[in-house]
């Protein structure tokens, strides 16, 4: 038995919006508002396996799905069809799906911008969000991948991956050394971050040239500690073995067009919300959340100490603490 089905409910299949995704319930199914887990890039629902256990345990109904390009779930061909409407509308058809008006959505990572902008979009639909590590962006006055290019430089990674097929295949001629290098946490000693916030001067180097660093990257050589099994790890490897890194590289390749999508959008989150910040984020450090009361009214914030980026696998009981004690107070039982 591999690690994703001894630590994961049953798999399960929804025809939704196009697409057939897989997804994995826990919980007493129908009781209370669901709780929709929303992992990122390069993830699967399995990132969520700490959390479906303990919020089931809770007595909470909870939802993980691959998300469109991930794990089992359809990977389609067009790049449009990664896009934030077609994000959104996935989750919005899995409520329809499990027999929901609103859920919870927590979201990781690119999840996280998924969850903030279902409240924009499909407010009817939303009781409540949490962002984990991903702050509430909301919209730039100019293209956000324009603004990257000229902050942090051609080789950032997000601006790399506008280009057709290349991080493509290089994160996917060994997906194994390419999970290596993602899955792990941070160096000690690792300084405090500005995250997007970096801004480099002319003619320094790109900022976050991630998809360079995986192709010169050595696993032999890392000193960093895991924070998974090998079992955990031959759940992820396999996954992206098997479907590659294009679906969830699309994403990103859909941010000029979403912010398109986004003009005229009130950029206004309406509901209970709560920030989840990792104190050794080097991309999404706790500094990115600053601000974000102005566009969420109802909003709190926790900070989840000696975590980097894998937050929920890296720390998973300060998360589920954290998570379970939002939940009882905003969406008691």
């Amino acid at each position: 038995m591999s690690a994703l089905e001894a630590m994961m409910p049953p798999v399960q299949f929804a025809d939704v919006n196009g697409i057939r995704m897989a997804y994995y319930e826990a919980g007493p199914r129908g009781e209370g508002v669901p709780i929709i887990l929303c992992h990122g890039f390069p993830e699967l629902a399995f990132s969520w396996r700490h959390q479906l256990k303990a919020l089931s345990d809770a007595n909470r109904w909870v939802i993980a799905p691959d998300q469109r390009g991930y794990g089992l779930t359809s990977c389609p061909k067009a790049v449009e069809d990664y896009d934030i409407a077609h994000l959104t509308g996935d989750m919005a058809a899995l409520l329809d799906h499990i027999g929901a008006e609103k859920g919870v959505f927590v979201g990781h990572d690119w999840g996280g911008i998924v969850v903030w902008q279902m409240a924009l979009l499909h407010p009817e639909r939303v009781a409540g969000v949490v962002g984990v590590n991903t702050p509430f962006m909301p919209r730039p006055p100019v293209d956000p991948i324009e603004i990257m290019r000229s902050r942090l430089g051609e080789e950032m990674y997000i601006v790399h991956f506008q280009k057709p097929g290349e991080a493509d295949a290089i994160l996917g001629a060994d997906a194994a050394k390419t999970m290596r290098f993602f899955m792990k946490k941070p160096p000690a000693g690792q300084s405090p971050s500005r995250g997007m916030a970096s801004e480099r001067k002319p003619g320094d180097p790109s900022v976050f040239p991630l998809v360079r660093i995986v192709e010169a990257y050595d696993p032999a050589h890392d000193t960093r500690n895991e924070f998974l099994t090998e079992d955990e790890f031959e759940a992820f490897m396999e996954a992206f073995q098997r479907t590659g890194f294009t679906g969830g590289i699309n994403w990103y390749r859909n941010m000029s067009r979403n912010w398109r999508l986004a003009e005229g959008v009130e950029q206004r989150v309406n509901v209970p919300s709560l920030m989840v910040m990792a104190e050794k984020d080097a991309v999404l450090p706790p500094s990115a959340a600053d601000g974000m009361e102005r566009f969420i009214p109802d909003l709190e914030k926790a900070l989840v100490e000696d975590s980097g980026h894998w937050t929920q696998q890296e720390q998973p009981e300060a998360v589920n603490r954290i998570l379970i004690d939002w939940l009882g107070r905003r969406f008691p039982l």
